[in-house]
């Protein structure tokens, strides 16, 4: 791969993380619904600002109230999720024509239709007025652009390095972490398109824990207007909280197995670090997320939680990759 390629997909992992954290900042500073039509923002491409603007706007969208902050938030969230896409379409186009037999073909086409999906599930978000199936469903999405990302960059770039010890057990343990940490994400992406944060006070269970029930948990948002600031019951977003919670241990324990393992089954200095690595985020993250109950959810901390989240994420996928090139060359 040219030069040039190697800096399209390392811009567009940070690209990627970038309309990440602005998508969380979207719904955090309540913006989802900041542009009531979609691709566009009250039938214009930017934010109407304009007398005649904002009277047509007044005219096409009589049920929405123009909030030019928050309008804003939510199209600089769609403009670079259109630069990623665009550079995206430039990678899949490189990595289609490439003779390279190793070429990532079948990661390229997946991160293409994962773009055209989210592009859809971003307009759903909007018309469907965030609807938390589909708010949760765009979060994932975000995740798995960003982690099929990494997963490009990590196979184009050359390591060469002499791997020792069992593979193996260890590919498998972080593949089962990786699958405790996702639902542990889509648990956040859960708690936050419900709005539930602050139903849940106090540490380490709720100061109101009693209200909890696995039962409550099963109820769905029934159909409404509109889902913004939630419609489950105060009980519901409570136990969706505290579930939250409760995985976010089993997800600490999963991680301190893998990276005792990897100490254990693996003598390169190299993957012990990664699963150094991942450990240390796992622990911040739950530090954090202590923090943000202790100071009563700041939107900046909160936003740095979600960031926090893909930054894990993206590093246990390292580990894996290079567990799985040991396995291989082990074989």
């Amino acid at each position: 791969m040219s030069q040039v390629f190697h800096r399209a997909i390392t811009f567009a992992c940070i690209l990627a993380m970038c309309v990440v954290v602005l998508g969380a900042y979207t719904r955090l500073s309540n913006a989802g619904l900041g542009c009531p039509d979609w691709p566009g923002c009250y039938g214009f491409l930017t934010v109407p600002n304009e007398l005649h603007e904002i009277a047509i706007a007044q005219q096409e969208f009589p049920s929405s109230r123009l909030e030019p902050r928050k309008a804003w938030i939510e199209m600089i969230h769609r403009y670079f999720a259109g630069g990623l896409g665009v550079v995206v379409l430039f990678i899949f186009a490189v990595i289609v024509r490439s003779n390279q037999r190793q070429a990532p073909k079948l990661l390229a086409a997946s991160l293409l239709v994962m773009i055209c999906f989210q592009a859809l599930l971003g307009m759903w978000t909007v018309t469907l007025n965030l609807q938390p199936f589909v708010v949760m469903g765009h979060l994932l999405g975000g995740f798995t652009i960003l982690s099929l990302l990494t997963l490009i960059y990590l196979r184009t770039v050359r390591h060469t390095i002499n791997f020792e010890g069992n593979a193996s057990i260890c590919l498998n343990a972080g593949l089962a972490c990786a699958v405790v940490l996702i639902v542990q994400i889509a648990l956040g992406g859960w708690l936050a398109a419900n709005y539930a944060a602050p139903h849940c006070t106090g540490l380490p269970l709720c100061s109101n824990g009693e209200l909890f029930s696995w039962s409550s948990l099963l109820k769905i948002p029934e159909p409404a207007s509109t889902y913004e600031y939630g419609v489950l019951p105060f009980e519901t977003r409570l136990s969706i909280h505290l579930v939250h919670r409760i995985w976010a241990v089993v997800t600490v324990l999963s991680i301190i197995a893998l990276a005792a393992t990897v100490h254990v089954k693996m003598r390169q200095p190299m993957i012990r670090r990664a699963a150094n690595l991942v450990l240390v985020l796992v622990l911040a993250q739950v530090a954090i997320g202590a923090i943000i109950v202790h100071f009563d959810f700041p939107i900046l901390l909160t936003l740095f939680h979600n960031l926090m989240a893909a930054i894990l994420l993206l590093s246990l996928i390292r580990v894996c990759y290079f567990l799985g090139r040991a396995k291989k060359v082990m074989l």
